[in-house]
């Protein structure tokens, strides 16, 4: 129950925030050129998008956290896998297990520093520049993605031990594309 909610938020918060942050930045642009067209300057010159890019990078970095979390979830998330392939297949499963359990406490450990990094921050009181957004609020995507991401390759280390299969992205398949047949060439 717990990780299908997650799996949920997770996608919903990822494909939520490419959407705004694209909306915001074209929204942005239009305003930028569309300042220099000289019936529509008196429009737009009350028209404050200074925020934009400040908001858009927070945006970005929040989408790249939990991307790396649901990238570790489909088995997407970038490996290295020379040395695993080196290795015997029978000698393979130890190998892979102590990788992701690596994994685990890597995240784990960033996502700590980063909680210690952000509860320093809160006591600052330091705000964002454009957008004057505590900036506790901003970094709060480095412990929760990481602790995210950690629990991630846990899930993904429990079901390898059980079952022996690792999550495998087909970089061939486009999802809502399953039905869909190929076109036959005209002869």
């Amino acid at each position: 129950m717990l990780s299908r909610f997650l799996d949920h938020l997770e996608e919903w918060l990822i494909a939520t925030l490419i959407a705004v942050a694209t909306l915001i930045i074209f929204v942005a642009v239009l305003h930028r050129y569309g300042s220099t067209v000289p019936v529509l300057f008196p429009y737009l010159r009350e028209i404050d998008m200074s925020w934009a890019q400040e908001l858009c990078i927070y945006m970005f970095v929040w989408m790249a956290k939990f991307g790396a979390a649901y990238g570790v979830r489909q088995g997407i998330h970038v490996g290295v896998d020379v040395f695993v392939n080196m290795v015997s297949p029978d000698k393979r499963k130890p190998v892979i297990l102590f990788s992701l359990l690596c994994g685990a406490l890597f995240t784990g450990i960033v996502g700590t520093l980063g909680a210690h990094f952000v509860n320093g921050i809160y006591h600052t009181g330091q705000h964002s520049n454009d957008l004057e957004v505590p900036m506790w609020i901003v970094y709060l995507a480095v412990p929760l993605g990481s602790y995210l991401m950690c629990f991630r390759f846990l899930q993904v280390a429990a079901q390898y031990w059980r079952t022996g299969e690792l999550p495998h992205h087909d970089h061939t398949a486009v999802a809502g594309m399953e039905d869909v047949k190929p076109l036959e060439l005209a002869r």
